[in-house]
């Protein structure tokens, strides 16, 4: 089994869930289940924040526009229900069902038509970041359905690979972070922290050396190191996510 982890990042206006998500930085919002058919997506999601984040996004849920997860900008046409589960002043969860039309699409039946069922689902939302985490076989064809899924959500979100691992609860195979020396490990984790790898970044590379008090000479190497053994581990264990390239 692995575990394929990516984020979404929408832009403002595309989804209203992270409208206002990104305007109460104090709310987020998990899954607690997700299913998906051929026809339909239900699931269950649990919102924690302040009581005004709350009402927010219990209206940003019942939005006739609005279908959870379904990647259409434009309303879908599909029939959508929303019911709030338990409400109280910090706490949310809801569930939401629809049935599918011809022009829905979703990360769930994307993965459903390009990798099969048996798939299980996690995700976390904070601010315009929607975090996904996908439990599923180690033969899965992953760039078919990353290519796939890159077309369905177009213009609307960014996208960003943030973890492919072997599922390994016996620990027997060290992690691709255990490769990196603790100076590497540091130097990426506050590059990750502050934002150095967001698009467009919130931080350059002097003001992050600045923040770690080391030259910024040093911290590239450290960066570059650290990248170049994420991505060697990456292409040589994950050879299904290489792309094809054509050469004129």
């Amino acid at each position: 089994m692995r575990e394929f982890v990516f984020a979404l990042s929408y832009d403002p206006g595309t989804n209203p869930v992270a409208d206002v998500l990104a305007e109460n930085p104090d709310a987020s919002i998990r899954s607690l289940s997700c299913h998906v058919t051929e026809e339909s997506l239900w699931r269950v999601d649990y919102a924690t924040g302040s009581a005004d984040a709350l009402a927010e996004l219990e209206s940003a849920y019942r939005d006739a526009t609005y279908c959870a997860d379904c990647l259409v900008r434009d309303h879908c046409g599909a029939d959508c229900e929303v019911q709030i589960l338990h409400r109280c002043p910090d706490e949310l969860v809801v569930y939401t069902y629809w049935d599918r039309t011809d022009v829905c699409t979703s990360v769930p039946h994307v993965a459903l038509e390009e990798l099969g069922d048996g798939i299980i689902f996690e995700t976390y939302r904070e601010a315009r970041r929607y975090r996904w985490r996908l439990i599923l076989t180690s033969d899965a064809p992953l760039s078919a359905f990353f290519d796939t899924l890159e077309d369905e959500v177009g213009a609307c979100a960014g996208m960003e690979v943030l973890r492919l691992t072997e599922v390994d609860p016996d620990g027997s195979h060290p992690a691709q972070r255990d490769r990196l020396s603790p100076e590497q490990r540091a130097a990426l984790d506050a590059a990750v922290e502050h934002g150095y790898y967001e698009t467009p970044r919130e931080i350059d590379l002097d003001t992050l050396a600045d923040r770690l008090d080391v030259p910024r000479s040093t911290l590239s190497y450290r960066l570059r190191r650290a990248e170049a053994t994420l991505a060697t581990d990456f292409v040589d264990r994950e050879s299904s996510l290489t792309p094809t390239v054509s050469h004129p």
